[in-house]
C-alpha cells in the first residue's frame, strides 16, 4: 500500500493531523483503522503544547516516516 502522496506539503500540526487520519482511511480492516486514529488523537494530546519550531517539525518529520512504514506494513 503506497503513501498517501504530498506528505511533503505537510507544514503544520493541522496538516499532519488530517494527512494521517487520510493515511488510516486507506488501511484494510477496521480494528487496525481504529488504533491508529487512537493513537494519532493520543499522539496531537500528549505534543499539544510543543512550542519549538525545530521540534515541531522534527515531529512532522517523524510522523510521516511512522505512516509510511505503517502503510507499508
Amino acid at each position: 500500500m503506497d503513501p498517501l502522496p504530498n506528505a511533503d506539503l505537510v507544514q503544520n500540526s493541522l496538516q499532519l493531523y488530517r494527512y494521517l487520519l487520510r493515511c488510516c482511511k486507506q488501511l484494510p480492516e477496521e480494528n487496525i483503522r481504529q488504533h491508529y486514529r487512537h493513537a494519532i488523537r493520543q499522539s496531537f494530546k500528549v505534543h499539544a503544547d510543543e512550542d519549538s519550531p525545530e521540534r515541531i517539525q522534527q515531529i512532522i518529520r517523524r510522523a510521516i516516516e511512522d505512516a509510511d512504514w505503517v502503510m507499508n506494513k
